[in-house]
């Protein structure tokens, strides 16, 4: 199979189509992304998160892919309402807001803010327009002011058990590449080794070569529901992560370390019985108290798929080839929709879609393209230098 031909078929003719035709919000700006199976909008809120993602992925296209004028004004539209509708006074982007734009849910952590600052940047770069490369300067700072206390007065614990999260230092070390071009090389340096420091040598633990979502504040694990949390999706992205930093810093040891670690994850989080990988587990074979543990999910898959794509480029060995084959026949066989296209998010254990939608409130447009393009210009690359594969 030529693989990057079928990812970029895939990409282009299937899923960018589909939320072109079907996402727009002509009226308002912006993007709808509750969209059920077969693209018909079934709720109008506006998630910022999304919102920014989108505006990341049309930017991000016209300027990698094809200079089309349609594109930049899909873009354009996203990345006006984020700047007008998107944050408070302060800087500190909100959850979610109405289809017109009115705040619904208040600025409770920085993700939203960590997409918006990828948006403004690639926006700025395919659309020249200096004021957001700005904003996602100033967005960027804001969060760095606010990583050690993300959720600040919305912070539900008491101080009693502090635990801190590896979603974020994983989103940073994706960031800080993203904002590259807008920020100092001593900035960029400094951000990439907190977050491969703390990805690497604190969530990552050396005996089990797994992940944690959690650790306490000194990087010791706690033996609770949060403490033994393992999300496979997470440690598979990170990775690649990991790996486009090692091509940045000429590190082939930080390369050969994220591979390792993603062989492991996979090992771990693959359904034995069902196949597929698994949401979340606990590290202890508890039971987890997330009732949604054992669906498989699409996102989780796709980053699986582009961490193997990314280290079989680097190493192309016969493990991480039948893991690709393995992931990519259990991806392929259950999420697409060939009817009415696009993906489904959510299958049960069993592999059958447990909802139909395309896109709700944390699934857009964003993981299914990202994915297709990241395999489709890796596989370009080793078919160049392998052209059998």
């Amino acid at each position: 199979m030529n693989y990057s031909q079928f990812y970029k078929n895939a990409l282009l003719n299937d899923v960018i189509p589909f939320w072109e035709e079907h996402s727009i919000d002509t009226t308002y700006g912006g993007y709808f992304t509750c969209l059920d199976q077969f693209g018909k909008v079934y709720d109008t809120d506006k998630f910022i998160w999304l919102q920014a993602r989108q505006v990341w992925l049309f930017s991000m296209l016209y300027q990698k892919v094809e200079k089309k004028a349609s594109w930049l004004a899909i873009a354009t539209a996203g990345a006006e309402f984020l700047k007008d509708h998107g944050m408070d006074n302060q800087g500190d982007f909100y959850f979610s807001v109405t289809r017109e734009g009115k705040p619904l849910v208040q600025p409770y952590n920085i993700f939203s803010d960590c997409f918006a600052a990828m948006a403004f940047a690639q926006y700025s770069k395919a659309s020249g327009e200096t004021s957001y490369g700005t904003l996602a300067k100033n967005t960027y700072l804001n969060i760095l002011l606010r990583k050690d206390n993300p959720k600040g007065k919305f912070e539900k614990g008491t101080g009693t058990r502090n635990l801190k999260n590896f979603a974020l230092p994983m989103i940073l070390s994706n960031l800080v590449l993203e904002l590259e071009d807008f920020l100092d090389e001593k900035e960029i340096q400094k951000t990439i080794d907190f977050s491969v420091h703390e990805v690497m040598e604190v969530f990552l633990q050396k005996d089990s070569c797994l992940i944690y979502e959690n650790v306490l504040i000194n990087g010791d694990l706690h033996d609770s529901f949060e403490g033994r949390l393992i999300n496979p999706g997470h440690g598979l992205e990170a990775m690649w992560f990991m790996i486009d930093i090692g091509i940045r810093n000429k590190d082939t040891t930080l390369i050969k370390k994220a591979t390792d670690t993603m062989l492991s994850i996979l090992d771990y989080g693959w359904d034995k019985e069902y196949g597929g990988i698994l949401y979340f587990m606990d590290a202890k074979g508890h039971p987890p108290q997330q009732l949604e543990h054992d669906q498989k999910l699409w996102w989780v898959h796709l980053e699986a798929l582009v961490a193997l794509a990314k280290a079989y480029e680097h190493r192309p060995d016969e493990q991480i080839k039948q893991w690709y084959d393995k992931v990519h026949e259990y991806t392929w066989s259950h999420f697409p929709d060939s009817e009415h296209g696009e993906w489904y998010g959510y299958l049960n254990r069993e592999g059958k879609p447990h909802l139909s939608l395309k896109g709700g409130k944390w699934k857009g447009c964003f993981h299914v393209p990202r994915a297709l393009y990241q395999c489709w210009q890796t596989f370009e690359r080793i078919q160049l230098k392998s052209p059998s594969i």
